[in-house]
């Protein structure tokens, strides 16, 4: 018989593949291009090293500008081996050059464009032919000029795959063998589901890419659709060895698959991946909230404000007796802390335990408290009667607790004892 009543005790997923697998970052580039953000240099590097510390292994960034030139220099200089340093390109000498100019960038990403809508009125080109010749002659450079590839097929969930584009990735590899694929979801088309064909089964596609000989498969998903990280994870599911990411999911429009979730899944639910180190991912976003600006949702998975906060009388029960019973996961985990906290669901128990924990801190001894205690009760109902008479919209805070515990269990104690020592000295006055 099975039971399962701590983490450990759950069983863990396994790749059916078994693939060695890994993440590129996009954050610093993709994410800097959501509207109204701008990332300064100190930004980057501050992203930079908690990338480092989470084990992310590469990353990719812009080199168009003095100042994002520089920005790359700064994480070069840190000599850090991972996250590796990586560059993106328009289908271009020009652009090739821009990367070939920055001392310590062995590979680049190059954008090539393969929907009809992209080819003939994004780019202006007049035929997929001129599209199949731009994109294979640029490869063609990057790779005599000693640089490793990515080409970044966007726009593959709106395209003809068959006709135009795995012929077209055929001959990118027969240029560079090991050129990583990156299979990019430009508008959130794909879907997780294996029976769905191309162009937008994010399974099939992944089997396909494999079925012409590409060896680094990497999937590159927006969320406009919600399924950014389902076909991320499908993506390994089925035979890609890397995702394109981006911290909190920042990008353009409804933006990318989350790094922090996409890392969780692996760490928490699949067997052998604890190579990454999500305790500073909390940590992160605060900064990312406080520096650039975005805020993150209370409830946001992984780093929210209320992961690990609980208010309801059966959640906060399960909770303190086993915190497994209402926790998918460890707040140490990802560098959260448990809140128990009081509110209009609240029941005794969480009241004992916030009161129990008051007391112990105001009077620095180890104390206990029944959940039937009729003090207790008498702070149930004050907090109720607030919620009841509409006076209330939020939690109670530990100060506002702290009064409750003061006017009930300290001063009433004082308030006794003096009337108790009254009688007393009547009593001996009357004799």
């Amino acid at each position: 018989m099975k039971i399962y009543r701590s983490y450990e005790d759950l069983p863990r997923i396994k790749l059916p593949l078994g693939q060695d697998i890994f993440i590129s970052d996009s954050t610093i580039r993709d994410g800097s291009q959501m509207p109204g953000i701008v990332m300064k240099k100190r930004h980057k590097l501050e992203i930079y090293e908690y990338l480092h510390k989470i084990g992310i292994e590469k990353l990719e960034t812009f080199v168009y500008n003095e100042r994002d030139r520089e920005a790359v220099k700064g994480m070069l200089d840190l000599g850090y081996e991972f996250p590796e340093v990586t560059g993106w390109a328009r289908a271009n000498p020009k652009d090739i050059d821009s990367v070939l100019g920055i001392d310590g960038i062995k590979e680049t990403g190059i954008l090539m464009s393969v929907s009809d809508s992209h080819i003939l009125d994004k780019m202006g080109l007049s035929s997929r032919e001129d599209a199949w010749k731009k994109y294979t002659d640029v490869l063609q450079y990057a790779v005599d000029h000693g640089l490793r590839t990515r080409a970044h097929i966007e726009d593959m969930t709106r395209a003809d795959n068959e006709g135009f584009v795995f012929p077209l990735i055929e001959k990118l590899l027969e240029i560079d063998p090991d050129c990583i694929i990156r299979l990019c979801d430009t508008v959130g088309y794909g879907v997780p589901f294996p029976e769905v064909d191309e162009p937008y089964g994010i399974p099939r596609m992944v089997r396909r890419l494999r079925e012409i000989g590409t060896k680094n498969i990497e999937t590159h998903i927006h969320d406009d659709f919600g399924l950014s990280v389902a076909c991320s994870l499908a993506g390994y599911w089925y035979g890609a060895n890397w995702s394109s990411l981006t911290f909190l999911g920042i990008g353009e429009r409804a933006g990318n698959a989350e790094l922090e979730k996409v890392v969780l899944f692996l760490i928490q639910r699949v067997e052998g991946f604890q190579k990454y180190d999500l305790k500073w991912v909390t940590e992160f976003a605060r900064f990312i909230e406080n520096e650039i600006g975005i805020r993150v949702p209370r409830n946001k998975s992984v780093v929210g404000k209320n992961i690990f906060a609980h208010e309801s009388g059966i959640h906060t029960a399960g909770i303190i007796k086993n915190p497994f019973t209402y926790e998918p996961y460890p707040p140490e985990l990802v560098g959260g802390k448990r809140e128990l906290m009081i509110g209009d669901s609240s029941g005794l128990e969480v009241i004992r335990y916030k009161v129990e924990e008051t007391l112990n801190e105001l009077m620095h001894v180890a104390t206990k408290v029944e959940k039937n205690d009729p003090r207790v009760r008498a702070i149930q109902a004050e907090i109720q009667k607030l919620y009841d008479q509409e006076q209330r919209v939020s939690a109670i805070s530990d100060d506002e607790l702290k009064k409750y515990v003061e006017k009930y269990f300290m001063l009433e104690s004082i308030i006794e004892k003096h009337s108790t020592n009254d009688v007393h000295i009547k009593e001996k006055t009357h004799i």
